[in-house]
Formats: structure tokens, C-alpha cells, sequence
């Protein structure tokens, strides 16, 4: 077991910067595909998954208006420093950035983990990104700043205004957040990288720019979209990933005195 692994070490080793290219290009492409193909395999427990969630969210719309009013009530109290963090590392350009550079700095060492990670993080954001572009325009939910209230919709009309469901910013930032913490075994590490995922969701709930729904929902589609992307990758056996997958288990929680969505480490 050991010389196998020392021999497929140096294999990789000796690969071109170019093969790495490929290699990674292809199971970009394929992840994308597989994510956007699942609707059309989806079984009973899947279509009740998807119904917790938008039951969920529905429900969870009736504290839109209060929480809007508590974060606009102490918006004073919440760091600039936190908020403008927030917004730049939400922006698309920004955050490709970041992305670029983890890729090129795990293609120039191939560092395998490096890799794989950059690959989740960027087919991960391309299929939540064509689903958020999507649901935007197809849905045309007014902006709590807008003066509008949180059930106000204009589908297809194509203003900024009608443009909060779901949030951007919060997909990117939590696409990127569950996607690095699934790399670490130690819980407190986790818990880190989720509290830096969360600040660009809350500032954006701070900014009067989204309602709590927006970004619950955006939340969910990241963790489930990464999720999907990354047990595609361990079957086709993609990349190096440990025998005994250690993952956090995300379940959707919805009860008469419980919303939400329940991580188990």
C-alpha cells in the first residue's frame, strides 16, 4: 500500500502543469453538467427535500419585516470594517480573484488539494450562479430598501429593484466558505471559515440590501450545490480524497417552533 501510494505520488509529481490544466478543466465541466442534470433524477425524498425548503422559507418570510427593522435599528453598532469586507469579497470580481489565485497557486505546486478545492469552489459557482441569474429574474422580488414590502414581485422586470431573491453575494461568499471548510477535519476551523462565510450575508442584511429570506435560501442552495458537486468528484475518483469521507451532515429543520437548516460535525 505504501510503494502504491509513493508510486502515484511521483506520478502526479511528474505531470505537466498543462495535463493538470485538462484534467482539472474536464472535471470542471463534468461537475457543472452533473449538477444541472440531478432535477431530472430526483426521487420522492428529493422533491420532499426541496419542499421543506420552500416551506421553510415561506414560513421563515414572516420575520422578513422584524429583522429588517432590529438590523436597521442597530445598523450603527455593526463594523464599517465588517461591512465593507462583506461587500467586496461578495463581488463576482473579487471573489474570481481569490479563486484565480488558489487555483494557480495549487497548479504551479501541484498541490492536489489546492486543486480540487478551486475546482469545487469554481463549478460550484457557476451552477448556483446560472440558478441565481435565473430565479432573479424569473422570481422579481422587490429589495427591502426599495420602500417596497418583502412580498412585493415584478418578475422579468429587469430593474435592480426586483432583484433580491436570491442573494448574490451570500451564494458566493457561502460557495466558497463550505467549500474550503469541507477540506479540514477540525471542527473550530470550520466553525472559522463559516463565521468569515457569514459576513458578506449579514452585511448584506445590514445594508438594507436583502431580507433574511434571500439570504437563508442562498445559503441552502450553496451547501446543497457544493455538496452534490463534491460526491460527484469522491465517485469518479477525481482527485485524491481520504477512504473515510468526513463530511458535516446538513439537514433541513422545519417545525412549528423550528426553521432551519442543521449542520451535524
Amino acid at each position: 500500500m505504501v510503494s502504491q501510494t509513493i508510486v502515484n505520488t511521483k506520478l502526479k509529481d511528474s505531470s505537466s502543469i498543462w495535463d493538470l490544466m485538462k484534467h482539472d478543466a474536464k472535471f470542471t465541466v463534468k461537475s457543472v453538467a452533473h449538477s444541472l442534470s440531478r432535477p431530472a433524477q430526483w426521487k420522492g425524498k428529493d422533491y420532499k427535500k426541496l419542499g421543506i425548503l420552500v416551506a421553510g422559507t415561506a414560513t421563515l418570510s414572516l420575520a422578513d419585516q422584524p429583522l429588517r427593522d432590529w438590523s436597521q435599528e442597530n445598523r450603527t453598532h455593526f463594523p464599517k470594517i465588517l461591512r465593507d469586507f462583506g461587500w467586496y469579497f461578495g463581488s463576482p470580481q473579487n471573489y474570481f480573484a481569490v479563486n484565480t489565485g488558489l487555483y494557480t497557486f495549487g497548479l504551479l505546486t501541484k498541490n492536489e488539494k489546492v486543486r480540487k478545492t478551486s475546482v469545487l469552489i469554481i463549478s460550484s459557482s457557476f451552477t448556483t450562479g446560472l440558478i441565481q441569474t435565473l430565479t432573479k429574474t424569473t422570481v422579481g422580488r422587490a429589495r427591502p430598501g426599495s420602500g417596497f414590502n418583502n412580498y412585493t414581485f415584478n418578475p422579468f422586470s429587469g430593474e435592480a429593484t426586483y432583484r433580491s431573491f436570491p442573494s448574490g453575494h451570500t451564494i458566493l461568499s457561502m460557495t466558497m466558505a463550505h467549500s474550503i471548510a469541507k477540506q479540514f477535519d477540525n471542527t473550530w476551523v470550520k466553525v472559522g471559515i463559516y463565521s468569515i462565510g457569514a459576513i458578506p450575508p449579514i452585511s448584506r442584511v445590514i445594508d438594507d440590501a436583502h431580507w433574511i429570506t434571500d439570504i437563508a435560501f442562498s445559503t441552502a442552495l450553496s451547501i446543497i450545490v457544493v455538496d452534490c458537486i463534491d460526491n460527484y468528484l469522491f465517485k469518479e475518483d477525481a482527485y485524491d480524497y481520504p477512504k473515510k469521507k468526513k463530511l458535516i451532515s446538513w439537514n433541513f429543520r422545519f417545525s412549528s417552533n423550528q426553521i432551519g437548516i442543521v449542520g451535524t460535525f
